[in-house]
């Protein structure tokens, strides 16, 4: 019997090749695995077109509750963002679909994993980073990082290598499309105009999700989302999966020209990049928990979680799911969360998200203190003696500069 390989199939151009090059190079059985994290219909056709490739078998798993409960959620719940903008939605799906193929490994008793990522982007380093913290004995294969058997440069290479192994499937040599990566979460658009910072984004052309906030309606759509121990429960008074949660949004925010953002970011191997991203739901749920944690978080407990959000977002990005820090940081994100619970209320109009009052249980804001009129638990009085001990080292350095200036 032949040793196995567990292929990452997203059923592309690009993956497709890389069948029978795993096969020619390494005399591998290759085995399939699509991770369904919300995708939608680019999984169909994938069992037809991976048995013509050659594939030995093709899984098809279906994971987006699994995404949505035990990935996006630590997400929003650490308010998590790249450089302020980026909302992780690729990020937080790469451990996932590593975590899924190494389970596949195991059960199809395979000596290697593969993946499609190019050698200049984040997913090769999010990838291989969850294989090595999951099953370091595994051989990991990058082909576009094997010069010396990966000699495709293009669409037209690839698809004339297929050919040449038999296989003639529906793909063009011509790609007016942009390089997309989707899931429930969001979707991501790179290429074509937008290799050009200088240039503005052709928005009629690439968004998927939405429109833009120019073509969104003139009237506002409010809702309400109420979340348990920063949990998101139900939307408008109705409760629901997180799953179909996110849906929902996606769909409101969409037709509102919410969430989408034009970044040049920063990634993980050193070079700038530019992308388009579309998270409309997902720019919702994050506006609505920082309404309710406003409400809620302390003072102290507010300062020291923004250090700690930022982080876990780098963390996120960089591919580090399976560490014992992430692990940690997952750890105090959750004990964070203990009372973030209650309602936002929002307000959406053309791209923008207005808040249209919070509600909670366990809210601490009193309006007995807040008031600009006394009240019983606040002496206006108190702050003078406050203020001196709170300033006294600017009195006293003050003070001391002072005297060195008479001295000169």
């Amino acid at each position: 019997m032949k040793e196995k390989v567990v292929l990452a199939y997203s059923g592309g151009l690009d993956t497709t090749a890389v069948i029978p090059w795993l096969k020619e190079n390494y005399d591998y059985d290759v085995v399939c695995c699509c991770v369904n994290v919300g995708q939608g219909n680019e999984i169909d056709g994938l069992q037809e077109r991976a048995k013509l490739s050659g594939a030995e078998k093709l899984y098809i798993l279906d994971v987006v509750d699994e995404f949505c409960d035990e990935y996006v959620a630590p997400c929003v719940q650490a308010n998590a963002t790249y450089e302020n903008e980026y909302l992780l939605g690729t990020s937080m799906a790469r451990p996932l679909i590593a975590k899924k193929l190494v389970e596949i490994a195991r059960k199809e008793g395979a000596v290697a994993v593969c993946h499609g990522a190019t050698g200049k982007g984040n997913d090769q380093v999010r990838f291989e980073l969850a294989f090595k913290a999951l099953a370091p004995d595994l051989k990991i294969i990058a082909p576009w990082r094997c010069n010396e058997t990966w000699n495709m440069k293009s669409r037209e290479d690839e698809i004339e290598y297929c050919k040449k192994h038999g296989i003639n499937l529906p793909f063009s040599s011509v790609d007016n499309s942009y390089s997309r990566d989707r899931n429930l979460w969001h979707i991501s658009h790179e290429g074509l105009e937008l290799e050009d910072p200088s240039q503005a984004p052709n928005y009629d052309h690439l968004l998927v999700l939405g429109v833009s906030p120019e073509k969104a309606p003139d009237v506002a759509t409010e809702i309400s989302i109420s979340f348990e121990k920063g949990i998101p429960v139900a939307l408008n008074g109705k409760e629901m999966k997180y799953s179909e949660i996110v849906t929902e949004l996606n769909k409101i925010g969409g037709a509102n020209g919410i969430g989408i953002v034009d970044i040049v970011e920063n990634r993980v191997v050193g070079m700038k990049s530019r992308g388009v991203y579309e998270t409309p739901g997902g720019t919702i749920l994050m506006a609505a928990h920082k309404q309710l944690e406003e409400l809620i978080l302390d003072r102290d407990s507010m300062a020291f979680k923004k250090t700690v959000d930022n982080r876990f977002a780098d963390i996120v990005y960089e591919g580090k799911w399976f560490t014992p820090l992430c692990d940690s940081l997952r750890a105090y994100i959750k004990a964070s969360q203990e009372y973030v619970t209650g309602t936002a209320n929002l307000k959406l109009y053309k791209g923008n998200i207005i808040k249209q009052g919070t509600t909670s249980p366990y809210s601490l804001y009193n309006e007995s203190i807040a008031s600009f009129a006394t009240g019983d638990m606040y002496d206006h009085h108190d702050a003078e003696g406050f203020i001196n001990l709170f300033g006294l080292s600017l009195k006293v350095r003050a003070m001391k500069l002072a005297e060195a200036e008479k001295k000169k």
